[in-house]
């Protein structure tokens, strides 16, 4: 049995709810209102969109467009995550592309057909919906991670030269730096981790349950999901981290400038 539909009542019911927070905006002057607005209607408009998209996609199971999907989705959060961090869109596009759609790609093949076993590892059901909450989890720790790593290079600059005048090349000098984003992109993955279950129940397992599955196997697949979520945040980050200073830092290991968005 599928979870019940909801009428366009109940979903005006919930928009309804939304005159609380306005609310809040209009007697503590937060200045949210219509940010709050439209935020809300781009994302009914888009979700109304993508269901129908969806739905033709998932009834035709074309391997390639399913593909094509997913590829497109990855093109999205990778514009997402440049257009969110301080760096210039043109120089770190391509760097973040390939730290988002290589992990992301590998891992959804993977999970298809060594954790769930399916004769078609390109699935529209699975590959579209795996992809989207990997990258839905891994695009937040790219950003904080990059941002973290590159403002903090900017920060304490003379400290890094300093180390690098010490006779440190450049990744010893940056190791610390390294290790601190990596560990600020994936620390709040770790702390959602060990809280599933006792604090809250995930989007996958509560989707599968309303969806008729048993709650058994709906843990068995939060279970994979989240280790597939933590194991491609880790990979993302760090090659993210590796490439970007490809295009960074010039052949005498200074960071360079004109990387950054002008202010």
């Amino acid at each position: 049995m599928g979870s019940k539909d909801l009428s366009m009542v109940s979903l005006a019911l919930t928009l309804v709810l939304l005159l609380i927070p306005l609310l809040f905006n209009y007697f503590l002057g937060l200045g949210i209102g219509k940010k709050s607005l439209i935020a809300v209607l781009r994302m009914c408009v888009q979700l109304f969109l993508i269901g129908y998209f969806l739905g033709y996609i998932f009834d035709l199971n074309n391997s390639w467009l399913n593909f094509l999907w997913l590829f497109v989705m990855i093109i999205v959060s990778t514009i997402s995550i440049v257009n969110s961090c301080s760096l210039k869109f043109k120089v770190f596009l391509w760097p973040i592309l390939i730290s988002v759609a290589l992990p992301v790609i590998l891992m959804c093949l993977y999970f298809n057909r060594f954790i769930v076993r399916l004769d078609n590892i390109f699935d529209a059901k699975y590959l579209i919906a795996i992809g989207g909450m990997i990258l839905g989890n891994m695009l937040s720790g790219n950003i904080v991670g990059l941002n973290h790593f590159f403002n903090n290079v900017r920060k304490m600059e003379k400290k890094y030269l300093a180390v690098l005048a010490l006779g440190a090349d450049r990744k010893e000098a940056l190791l610390p730096h390294v290790r601190e984003s990596i560990l600020a992109a994936v620390n709040p993955t770790i702390a959602s981790t060990a809280t599933i279950g006792l604090v809250s129940l995930p989007g996958m397992m509560t989707g599968q349950i309303l969806g008729g599955a048993s709650p058994v196997v709906a843990v068995k697949y939060q279970m994979a999901i989240m280790i597939a979520i933590f194991i491609t945040r880790i990979l993302s980050i760090y090659i993210a981290l590796y490439l970007t200073q490809q295009t960074a830092f010039d052949a005498y290991d200074v960071l360079r400038k004109e990387i950054f968005k002008d202010k």
